[in-house]
């Protein structure tokens, strides 16, 4: 059974990508804040919330650029990078509080949770149609190095028996990749995911 969220592309990209800021900061750490900047076009475009405040119809670099750019006070780079999934949910929760938004809830999962409530967590999100911010930290497997100490989305789900793929979204692409796999770090501080209600 394979499922996935009907994402949206960005002048051709899938989704955004940190390194079309100007500003450095942003391109090196950026991550959380183009991960919010993407839930809040979601949301906009399938759940009729109001807040990316350009043109929905045609996505362009240039408007994304922008909008990063008035979320990033609220999920600034900082040296340690957004490591954890509560300065994501505070800093983001107060962007939401800013624009009037209080129907969207979060809740975190955090990463030493068993992979198997992960699953059901992701299935579970996917289902209600609902992206997932991603949150990885280190990763002892070289396959998952583009994603180490970093944000991104989970927008989907494929399950063959007691296997589950996810499709991660990042730097304006997405890959699949098995969810094992990604789960098990094989370092004791973990990341996670952030529920959204």
């Amino acid at each position: 059974m394979r499922k996935e969220l009907e994402y949206f592309r960005i002048d051709g990209a899938y989704g955004g990508n940190q390194e079309w800021f100007p500003d450095f900061s942003m391109r090196f750490g950026g991550c959380a804040a183009v991960t919010a900047c993407e839930s809040c076009i979601f949301f906009d475009l399938n759940r009729k919330t109001r807040l990316y405040p350009y043109n929905l119809e045609i996505l362009t670099k240039k408007e994304f650029i922008r909008f990063g750019m008035q979320i990033r006070p609220y999920l600034k780079p900082r040296l340690s990078g957004i490591d954890s999934l509560e300065l994501y949910m505070e800093g983001f929760g107060r962007f939401l509080a800013d624009r009037g938004s209080s129907d969207i809830k979060m809740r975190p999962f955090h990463g030493n949770g068993k992979v198997g409530r992960a699953k059901e967590a992701i299935i579970g999100q996917i289902d209600k149609g609902m992206p997932v911010p991603c949150l990885m930290l280190k990763h002892g497997n070289a396959l998952f190095k583009d994603l180490v100490w970093h944000w991104f989305t989970l927008a989907g789900y494929e399950v063959w028996g007691q296997s589950c793929a996810v499709k991660v979204v990042t730097y304006g692409s997405f890959r699949w990749f098995d969810l094992e796999e990604l789960w098990d770090t094989s370092y004791r501080r973990k990341g996670g995911l952030v529920l959204y209600e």
